[in-house]
């Protein structure tokens, strides 16, 4: 679960960084923080290329751009993210629901730091079950996947393809963020999305993500340009749910 901290206190926006950072490291190693932040600018441009899952923000900021507004930035973005407000001042809370953002939590700063830091756990805990809840549903858009102790949620729009590891009874996947071997069978992965489909006993493509096909030696090369095999029997079924996928999305678009 990527965390990102958008707190302009130095002082404040260390403690939190060494509260989660050793949350995840004691008991949740799924948790990383992602980018700590004293201006909304900064998280603004790191969204550009990139997502997170929970968000701590401060509500005042000291800029032009509040807490809330960043919040509501985000939220268009991304309905799904955790945000958790964090304010010096009680009464501030009752402007998320004028803004309507469905906050997971709030976190007032005015308080001994025990009692901060617990405050600071328990929202991490409440944001990572969600983040559990999220990859386990069956309608969700996201694959979720364990590597040793760490579990991580993959948008599906993002995985290239999956492949047979050297590793016996291990996967390969392939996304946009990189690369991850775990363990499990590709003929259960098979009715994964209608997006995907297994070309050859040792692959299973994202159909959106595949650029050019060479039926003559019968290969895919997929958007990032690395290659799959694709059996020879089922070349004309993978040009036919490429073109049916593309009409979908034409007739959505």
């Amino acid at each position: 679960m990527k965390v990102i901290i958008c707190e302009n206190e130095v002082q404040q926006r260390k403690f939190l960084q060494s509260v989660i950072f050793n949350y995840a490291m004691f008991s949740e190693p799924s948790i990383e923080v992602v980018l700590s932040a004293s201006q909304p600018e900064e998280v603004l441009a790191y969204l550009q290329d990139h997502r997170a899952d929970c968000y701590f923000l401060d509500i005042e900021l000291g800029s032009s751009i509040s807490g809330m507004d960043l919040a509501s930035i985000i939220r268009e973005q991304d309905p799904l993210a955790n945000i958790i407000f964090i304010t010096m001042h009680a009464d501030k809370l009752k402007l998320t629901f004028k803004y309507k953002l469905a906050a997971l939590d709030f976190i007032v700063k005015d308080v001994e730091p025990e009692k901060l830091t617990q405050q600071v756990k328990e929202a991490l805990q409440a944001s990572f079950a969600k983040y559990q809840q999220l990859g386990n549903s069956y309608r969700s858009k996201f694959f979720q996947i364990k590597i040793g102790e760490r579990i991580k949620n993959i948008n599906l729009d993002d995985i290239y393809y999956l492949e047979t590891s050297a590793q016996v009874h291990k996967i390969g996947l392939h996304e946009k963020n990189g690369c991850y071997e775990f363990y499990g069978k590709l003929k259960e992965l098979e009715n994964l999305d209608e997006r995907f489909y297994r070309c050859h006993k040792s692959y299973i493509v994202n159909l959106q993500h595949v650029k050019y096909i060479d039926k003559k030696n019968r290969k895919l090369t997929m958007a990032n340009d690395e290659v799959c095999y694709v059996s020879t029997r089922m070349i004309k079924e993978l040009q036919s749910k490429i073109a049916k996928l593309n009409s979908i999305v034409q007739n959505t678009g």
